[in-house]
């Protein structure tokens, strides 16, 4: 298993080597839990962003957050892995059995078959905030109770990798295995190592991207970061694009999606949903440098890894940062790259907050159920859209319209971009 942070990529991935599809997707999210609620949600409007309810958060100045409610873990996983989990690995464990029964795979079966082996199947995950919620019930144990009473599952129950660690071991994915830790970046190139693996033999890799950390100690981390809303009204808190934005909601949850070589995918009778056909990762300047940020060239680097032109891509599923000056960056970004109001563009993680590492999977999620279904989901809550952003930003209803490719785009904290190209099966 391997830790990493993504260095720039500067070049596309030109190899020519097996196609990747998916087969499988799994969703826990603010406003839905399994996917199709969450998609359906997602196209009616329904917000998963409501006030902290877990505890007082009166003093706070930042009250909102994107909670997955009525989530009970015993009801999804074995009671022996509830003192060794975190919430968000018991998420991540719901969501990636999702996605490999939604594929129809048991890697355990698939690794007695000709082709895949024991070493056939690997999982590949982001996390930004590891185990919040456990590390300091466990801290607070410690200062309060003694060392002794601290669980020994705090040995790993916190760590960037644990979902990746538990998702090997409930599933029996012995191939190369890692996460990705780029914050809201992480989630594409989570999905970009697994179309590695692939390349080097891996028939499925489960793939995507979870968090959770909205417990005391976890939103004042989310408050020091200088980035979150100040805003009451669940409505009006996180408006990307919009004049009146002024920061971000954080929430939980993400998506987990099954990776596939093409071949041995159609070869056992999968349901492919589409193909990761391009992905390209940058890391932009430090802020005065006067070079411009790295967005642009990693959705340029994308589209050139997947032999597909701008005017080939149907939408684009926003970053939406929901702060005024990164949401000029990406406008001209998107500007560049199409003209002005050159393609649709959407941002449904309106209605869920910010979901750090899980947000882009989830982002690759709706595009993908996009192009299944012929329809853009909305941008919840735009009222005012800025006019020098000149975007074609779908808002307030869903759009009915032919689609065949999408550009999934993300950028996490510190100068970390990465960029996803996800083509319709008929397409590939």
């Amino acid at each position: 298993m391997t830790l990493a942070t993504p260095a720039a990529q500067e070049t596309p991935e030109r190899t020519g080597r097996p196609t990747a599809v998916i087969t499988g997707i799994g969703v826990a999210a603010p406003n839905g839990l399994g996917t199709e609620q969450w998609w359906q949600s997602t196209l009616q409007g329904t917000s998963g962003i409501g006030p902290v309810v877990d505890y007082d958060a009166s003093r706070y100045p930042s009250r909102l957050v994107g909670r997955i409610d009525g989530f009970e873990a015993a009801e999804h996983i074995p009671g022996r892995l509830l003192p060794q989990t975190d919430r968000v690995t018991r998420l991540a464990l719901v969501a990636g059995a999702e996605a490999l029964a939604d594929a129809d795979a048991n890697p355990a079966e698939l690794a007695e078959q000709d082709g895949y082996g024991e070493y056939g199947c690997g999982v590949v995950t982001s996390n930004a905030t590891g185990g919040f919620e456990f590390t300091h019930r466990e801290i607070r144990k410690l200062w309060t109770q003694g060392p002794q009473q601290v669980s020994v599952y705090e040995s790993f129950a916190w760590f960037y990798a644990v979902n990746t660690g538990q998702l090997s071991i409930r599933h029996k994915l012995r191939g190369p295995s890692g996460v990705l830790v780029s914050e809201q970046a992480g989630g594409l190139d989570a999905i970009g190592q697994s179309r590695r693996t692939l390349r080097q033999g891996v028939k499925l890799s489960l793939t995507g991207g979870m968090d959770s950390s909205l417990d005391p100690w976890g939103l004042v981390s989310h408050l020091a970061s200088g980035r979150l809303s100040r805003s009451d009204d669940p409505a009006t808190a996180y408006l990307p694009f919009d004049t009146r934005a002024a920061g971000q909601v954080p929430g939980e949850g993400g998506a987990m999606l099954v990776l596939e070589e093409e071949t041995a995918a159609r070869a056992r009778g999968a349901r492919v949903y589409g193909e990761i056909a391009g992905y390209a990762a940058t890391f932009s300047p430090r802020p005065g440098s006067g070079r411009p940020p790295g967005l642009e060239r990693a959705a340029r680097l994308a589209l050139a890894d997947s032999g597909l032109g701008v005017e080939d891509v149907d939408v684009v599923f926003a970053d939406a940062a929901g702060l005024p000056t990164a949401d000029d960056e990406e406008a001209a970004a998107l500007r560049a790259l199409f003209g002005p109001y050159g393609v649709p563009v959407t941002a449904p993680k309106t209605l869920t907050g910010r979901l750090f590492g899980g947000g882009a999977p989830l982002d690759v999620a709706a595009a993908l159920l996009a192009l299944r279904d012929g329809v853009i989901p909305p941008t919840a809550g735009i009222d005012r859209p800025v006019p020098e952003h000149r975007l074609d930003l779908v808002r307030g209803t869903p759009r009915h319209t032919p689609l065949r490719t999408a550009l999934v785009l993300a950028r996490g904290h510190g100068g970390f971009n990465a960029a996803v190209v996800v083509r319709a099966p008929e397409a590939a």
